[in-house]
């Protein structure tokens, strides 16, 4: 399915009117900075200037590319298809009227065209794609940030709110495709494609429903085995499984059977959308945390709420060797607390925190360290994401910098080395139980 995320060439059919959206995917597709050859389609031809590029509308494709987006009224994508067939490799089907409002025939139809010309297709009813490692971005979404999560969405609208709030929570993204219908591919494809796919490290899925359990399972063993899948499911309850057959006319089943599958293949299920993203924030950084936890915090509270959380989720809170402990006391003020976790004080400056980190680090006993930091007013928060990079640490660091505008600048420099920001300890807790069941 190359030639879904990372084409050479791409036509977008529909209206390019300002606000159309063919005209929205179009103007993505261009301000991304796609390097392939792009095709506007319309029957009217002309030219439309987008992000100061002029391209030609095309009245009909003549010429072979490699995906064809195709956002025109249902009842005429049939028969486009039929017409294109023979020069696209793949079709991303953005228009809606199909199955989802009992339009069932139409459906059939759209896809026996497109196997009669061995089409893969994507839709209908969907919001598109994004390859965003070749700056394809395929949607009337918003883009992304290159990375390593792969977000597969059966809804359009859920995968619209998830890429924003991926943005805001800085995560990375290598692709996202959103499948609606899923008349042809479905997310037990994606899972296997993305499976195998370089840039992918973590797999996020939302599904309300599938409709072949037993290739589903398949397919999320076969992920599970070779990196994180992290699930958000909607419809557990009685009257959230009629809300998705209704929005997607997926068969949603019992939730029950859904979570043994998940359990049983290895994958992650989370509650909401804050827990997808906390977990694909930790396993883009790392791949596993055993269970043993040093909490280093320069703040009495949250390092007992983190522990609280920590103890909850089945970790343990690391027991600190002599050796570790009186190093700490050779240059931490008497007033710090060397027990786990190890209080800091309120004044803590780079140098304490950038040598406790190493001590605490080569502890044996020490799998994992959780880094809480709220700064005074006179201590700049960068300074302390200073230590936590520069620190000489060869296990997982999770971070929780608190809170709001107090700890901006030190949170934009510590992304920037890729050190991912958790804004609680109950937060940061969770990711390293998540790393820890990886």
């Amino acid at each position: 399915m190359d030639y879904f995320f990372y084409p050479s060439s791409v036509a977008v059919f529909g209206s390019f009117k300002k606000g159309a959206i063919a005209y929205e995917i179009l103007r993505n597709i261009v301000e991304g900075g796609f390097e392939g050859e792009i095709i506007p389609v319309n029957p009217k031809g002309g030219t439309i200037e987008v992000a100061g590029r002029i391209l030609q509308i095309r009245e009909r494709l003549d010429e072979a590319v490699d995906t064809a987006i195709i956002a025109i009224p249902a009842k005429f994508v049939p028969e486009l298809m039929d017409e294109i067939g023979p020069l696209i490799k793949g079709a991303v089907v953005i228009s809606a009227g199909f199955s989802e409002v009992g339009n069932e025939e139409l459906e059939r139809e759209l896809v026996e065209k497109a196997k009669k010309h061995g089409i893969r297709l994507i839709g209908p009813n969907c919001a598109g794609i994004f390859g965003v490692h070749g700056r394809f971005f395929g949607s009337f979404e918003v883009r992304v940030r290159p990375g390593g999560l792969a977000l597969i969405s059966q809804s359009g609208a859920f995968g619209g709110a998830a890429l924003a709030m991926g943005n805001d929570e800085g995560i990375g993204f290598s692709a996202f495709v959103s499948y609606g219908n899923a008349s042809d591919l479905n997310e037990s494809d994606f899972l296997e494609y993305f499976a195998d796919d370089e840039n992918t490290r973590v797999i996020a899925l939302y599904i309300e429903g599938v409709k072949d359990g037993r290739r589903f399972l398949k397919a999320l063993r076969y992920a599970t085995a070779r990196k994180p899948v992290i699930i958000l499911k909607a419809g557990k309850s009685a009257g959230g499984a009629r809300a998705a057959a209704s929005h997607t006319g997926s068969l949603a089943g019992s939730y029950e059977i859904y979570r043994a599958a998940f359990r049983q293949a290895g994958a992650i299920e989370v509650e909401e959308m804050e827990e997808l993203f906390d977990a694909a924030k930790a396993f883009e950084m790392y791949s596993w945390a055993g269970k043993r936890v040093a909490v280093i915090t320069n703040s009495g509270g949250p390092g007992v709420l983190a522990t609280d959380k920590l103890e909850r989720l089945g970790l343990e809170m690391a027991k600190l060797g002599d050796e570790t402990l009186d190093e700490l006391r050779s240059f931490l003020p008497p007033q710090c607390s060397t027990r786990n976790p190890i209080d800091l004080i309120a004044d803590a400056d780079y140098e304490r925190y950038r040598r406790t980190i190493e001590v605490v680090c080569r502890d044996e006993n020490v799998d994992s360290l959780l880094v809480i930091c709220v700064p005074p007013i006179f201590l700049p928060s960068e300074e302390i994401a200073r230590a936590i990079i520069e620190a000489e640490c060869d296990k997982p660091v999770i971070v929780n910098f608190m809170a709001g505008e107090l700890v901006r600048d030190g949170v934009e420099l510590l992304e920037g080395r890729g050190v991912k920001n958790f804004p609680t300890p109950e937060r940061a807790a969770k990711a390293l139980a998540w790393l820890a069941r990886g």
